[in-house]
């Protein structure tokens, strides 16, 4: 047993190795070097996929799909609004308040700037400007592209017009200037009250009516009266802002001179200290004929002596309302008006007036101007006047105080006449530059 090694026998049942193995048969030498093939792949195994997997799967591609194709369609789209469009020349185009894309887009293709509506909506809509395409009236310029066409609808620079209203104008005749503009629309509710417009340029978009610039006009002449009101003079006797207003038209009516105004103001001023008569020859027209303003003719002597509320020559102290809109100029004159000790002033025929202390003083002016008209008179191609009429703006005694106990007429040298600058459309009152004035001697 001991020192006997231990053979491994196999099985009594275990069959012959060479019965397990199939025998080959040996190949010959031309056979050995072919190669041999490729034994066969392995049978696929499917596997089952689960369903939310599925669904993203699909979802992922098609997302892909979809943003190819936004891009490309984006490109393509954008190339097409910034090309240069159909208009050969810049064009002036109305789009009235109140209209949607498509109508924007119909009356832009109607007027020539673009070719197709429908892609101007879809690029509105886009970038989100569908809802801030304005109304008004836009220029186009040539080549506009259908991009610059909604900048320019966007961006609201619509073409502005605008209205003068010269400073001394009555109500009544506002409204009239404003009907004789054919750009603006709409009526005006009613007359507004004397003095509560204040005169100046009015810029506006066609399509505003002509209610919208009065209430602009009342707005403005409030504003302007509070802040001139505040920083006035505090030894006036102008008591209320109403009476500054009266005063202030009294005074726009006297002068077209933006440097005369605080001294005519102060004139005024001086009279109302020492409670004589303000004696303008602008509140006997306004007396007589109203809002009308004007009375195309001098005035006679019955109408001096005709009382009327307005009449300066009969009345005491100021008028019950203003006799014209007076401008920003004419409410700060009267709010800080000249220091002077003036009480009278007559036309020097420059287009200005002479400036008195003395009633002697005054008399000598008033004579000078008077000369001055004889020798302008006999002037051919010149235009005359009553030589014996005084200059609208004059301030003189009443008739019974004059030196040869009488007074013929007075003439409003401006009223009605070439030279009255309620006439000139064109100039602006509140440049002395810009005035007409009389011509000199």
């Amino acid at each position: 047993m001991f020192g006997r090694k231990k053979h491994n026998l196999p099985p009594a049942d275990a069959a012959p190795q060479d019965a397990q193995q199939p025998r080959v048969a040996p190949r010959s030498p031309s056979e050995a070097i072919k190669p041999m093939a490729a034994p066969p792949p392995p049978p696929r195994i499917r596997r089952r996929r689960g369903g939310m997997l599925s669904v993203f799967s699909g979802l992922l591609t098609l997302f892909i799909a979809v943003a190819l194709a936004a891009i490309v369609g984006f490109g393509a789209i954008e190339r097409e609004v910034t090309a240069k469009g159909p208009l050969q020349s810049d064009k002036i185009v109305l789009i009235p308040k109140n209209t949607g894309t498509n109508e924007i887009a119909d009356i832009l293709k109607q007027e020539g700037v673009i070719t197709q509506p429908l892609l101007f909506e879809i690029y509105a809509l886009v970038n989100r400007q569908r809802g801030q395409l304005k109304a008004g009236e836009f220029q186009f310029k040539a080549g506009t592209s259908i991009e610059d066409a909604i900048d320019t609808l966007v961006q609201g620079k619509a073409i502005l017009h605008s209205v003068t209203l010269p400073e001394g104008l009555t109500s009544q005749q506002i409204v009239g200037r404003l009907y004789e503009n054919d750009i603006l629309s709409g009526d005006i509710l009613e007359t507004p009250r004397e003095g509560t417009l204040l005169p100046d340029t009015y810029k506006f978009e066609r399509g505003t009516t002509r209610q919208q610039i009065i209430n602009s006009m009342q707005t403005a002449h409030r504003q302007a009266l509070t802040q001139i009101w505040q920083r006035r003079s505090s030894d006036l006797p102008v008591k209320t802002p109403q009476e500054l207003v009266i005063l202030a038209s009294i005074v726009e009516k006297e002068t077209g001179r933006a440097d005369e105004r605080p001294r005519v103001a102060g004139v005024f001023i001086n009279r109302l200290m020492k409670r004589m008569k303000l004696q303008s020859d602008p509140t006997i027209v306004y007396g007589l004929v109203g809002g009308k303003g004007t009375l195309g003719r001098g005035i006679m002597k019955n109408e001096i002596e005709t009382a009327t509320p307005y009449n300066t020559y009969v009345i005491e102290g100021l008028p019950p309302g203003p006799i014209a809109n007076p401008g920003k100029a004419a409410l700060e004159a009267v709010a800080n008006p000249s220091r002077t000790k003036e009480l009278y002033f007559v036309a020097d025929g420059s287009g200005g007036h002479a400036f008195a202390d003395s009633y002697d003083q005054h008399q000598r002016n008033v004579t000078r101007w008077r000369q001055l008209e004889k020798a302008r008179a006999a002037e051919p191609d010149v235009d005359r006047v009553d030589p014996d009429a005084d200059m609208r703006g004059s301030i003189t005694p009443p008739a019974t105080g004059a030196p040869d106990g009488k007074r013929s007429k007075a003439f409003d040298a401006s009223e009605g006449t070439d030279k009255d600058p309620l006439k000139n459309k064109t100039f602006d009152l509140n440049s002395s530059k810009t005035v007409p004035v009389l011509s000199q001697p």
